[in-house]
């Protein structure tokens, strides 16, 4: 099992390095200058010196490239000269120095994301740890909507088949796989936060947080959840119930399945006892995955709520060019997909040894 584990390990940090190089090259060769971004309206040619001097932008590509990678790395190399880009800063590292090479530091640090070009010179690590909070929260609601909802209407349509009740949830099926996010966020907002907001109650925009009218502080809103939950929501549980109805479908084909009806039990009684639970399998597998999307896809629907996450972080940072903000963030979610998918095949490896051996 260590070897296995060993193997994906190392897949990921070669998908991960894959990531990292594409994004710093993909938005290194943008056009415009970096410093005149971060100064806005104010700059001039000293300031845009000096800025380029402190964020090593005044350096050939190759160079940025190795500062950044060495920012990313817990294991980073740092000059003990002040005026060096890679100097080791209080200010901007939290780390521990392991010993020292020359004029050079070797020291373990959690991964340094930059500061953002708009945000007074805040950390991306810190926005990103006060907006991703928010999506996670919205994308597990999400999947847990799709799953409790897509389990019970796939045995519904599976023990119904054929009748008017399964060609009902399939249509649903069928439209809930090919609306797609920002177009139902936008209709299920009009709709419940506007035309029917006296009777739902729900708004068109909010965030988990809110705060009050006389800005005292901050209080949780949970009904401004249920919008965006639903929508996201809605493609994995048109998976999810297709799956279920299939996959049921050919496991009340099974022999043991002909054994328990002889035998005189319920039909509510096979299901839950003998066909439900080996159903379930396929349905996990796409929820794996579906949770790793639903980070990355949540971008339009935060938007359109006013949802406070990731998703509205990355949208907010594309208009304003924040690129530091944006980099770190694609970073941080390709890191979280990576991270869900060894889980994911660990734990295939672990029940099924033949797939460890492959």
């Amino acid at each position: 099992m260590i070897p296995y584990l060993l193997q994906k390990l190392g897949y990921a940090l070669l998908t991960l390095f894959g990531v990292v190089t594409v994004i710093f090259l993909l938005f290194t060769i943008l056009p415009g200058d970096p410093a005149r971004m971060m100064l806005g309206q104010n700059e001039n040619e000293e300031q845009i010196a000096i800025v380029k001097k402190k964020y090593g932008f005044d350096q050939p590509i190759h160079k940025q490239y190795l500062y950044y990678i060495n920012d990313l790395s817990p294991l980073s190399f740092h000059s003990a000269i002040e005026d060096d880009y890679s100097f080791l800063s209080e200010k901007k590292y939290s780390a521990t120095k392991l010993f020292k090479l020359g004029e050079t530091n070797v020291v373990l640090k959690f991964p340094y994301l930059r500061e953002s070009f708009q945000k007074n010179g805040k950390q991306v690590s810190d926005v990103i740890s006060e907006t991703l909070p928010n999506t996670f929260v919205l994308a597990v609601s999400a999947i847990c909507i799709a799953m409790v909802l897509g389990v019970f209407l796939g045995i519904i349509s599976a023990l119904f088949k054929e009748s008017w009740i399964d060609k009902l949830i399939q249509l649903f099926s069928t439209f809930g796989m090919s609306v797609p996010s920002f177009f139902s966020a936008i209709i299920f907002a009009w709709l419940f936060g506007f035309v029917l907001h006296k009777y739902t109650g729900l708004n068109m925009t909010g965030s988990l947080f809110e705060v009050d009218d006389f800005g005292e502080g901050k209080y949780i809103q949970l009904k401004n959840l249920i919008l965006p939950a639903i929508v996201l929501g809605i493609r994995p549980l048109a998976v999810v119930s297709q799956l279920m109805r299939n996959s049921l479908l050919e496991i009340m084909t099974r022999d043991y399945i002909r054994t328990a009806k002889a035998k005189g039990l319920t039909l509510f009684t096979i299901v839950k006892k003998h066909a439900l639970k080996n159903a379930l399998n396929p349905v996990v597998t796409a929820i794996s995955g579906w949770f790793a999307s639903m980070l990355a896809g949540a971008v339009f629907v935060e938007y359109i709520f006013g949802w406070n996450g990731l998703g509205k972080e990355i949208v907010d940072a594309l208009n304003t060019l924040d690129l530091p903000i944006i980099m770190g963030a694609v970073i941080v979610i390709a890191s979280l997909f990576i991270i869900i998918n060894i889980f994911v095949d660990v734990i295939y490896g672990w029940l099924d040894p033949k797939i460890r051996n492959q």
